[in-house]
């Protein structure tokens, strides 16, 4: 299996001999235990569900306490499915060994919350003339409708208002170090998230 859940460490930099700076983001990638294992035939599709991230017992409620104990698993924080067909079964342990150095992933995560933001901050607007009797509107959006036809506002309009907080995928980013011990993951460029945030590391097939 091509797929792991982590935790974003934060960014570093790689330098090498000839003295090319690589910027990297640092991830906490496993160890990973198979929760559950789904079938075509039981639930309609395929895909591992996997576990990340032991705590204690009393953080987690009954019903998660019982389907981990069913695989005489520890509990478990976070857990999430990767779909897909795969070889493996239940209370198997995915390390970060998984991956190769060079590999490409798609990295999932959570980005950013800004908060409610204008549209100059949240489309990239540009600002209106600061003459002419606009002192006070060069960051304002504008006119945003029509007069009586329709005399409303389209849904969907580009207008101010909370940005960040969704779901962003990066794709195709090259892994550049695998530290096996620690497992610690290492790849080209930035990642989804804050620091401390989950993320999940995935080979798509393209």
């Amino acid at each position: 299996m091509k797929g792991l859940i982590g935790k974003k460490v934060g960014m570093t930099q790689l330098i090498e001999a000839n003295g090319k700076v690589t910027p990297v983001t640092l991830i906490e990638a496993g160890p990973c235990f198979v929760t559950q294992v789904r079938t075509e035939a039981n639930e309609g599709y395929d895909a591992v569900q996997l576990g990340f991230e032991e705590v204690k017992p009393q953080r987690l409620s009954g019903g998660e306490k019982g389907h981990l104990k069913l695989h005489n698993l520890p509990p478990l924080r976070h857990l999430r499915e990767f779909r897909g067909k795969y070889d493996l079964k239940e209370g198997d342990k995915v390390t970060v060994e998984v991956f190769a150095v060079g590999e490409a992933v798609d990295v999932v995560g959570i980005s950013k919350g800004k908060g409610f933001q204008g549209p100059i901050k949240r489309y990239h607007f540009n600002r209106q003339p600061k003459t002419h009797g606009a002192s006070d509107r060069t960051r304002s959006p504008g006119s945003s409708a029509q007069t009586t036809t329709p005399g409303r506002v389209y849904k969907g309009k580009r207008r101010a208002g909370h940005m960040g907080s969704v779901r962003v995928t990066s794709q195709n980013i090259n892994i550049v170090l695998i530290d096996a011990e620690r497992n610690l993951l290492a790849v080209d460029g930035s990642v989804p998230g804050a620091k401390g945030d989950l993320v999940l590391i995935e080979v798509r097939s393209r």
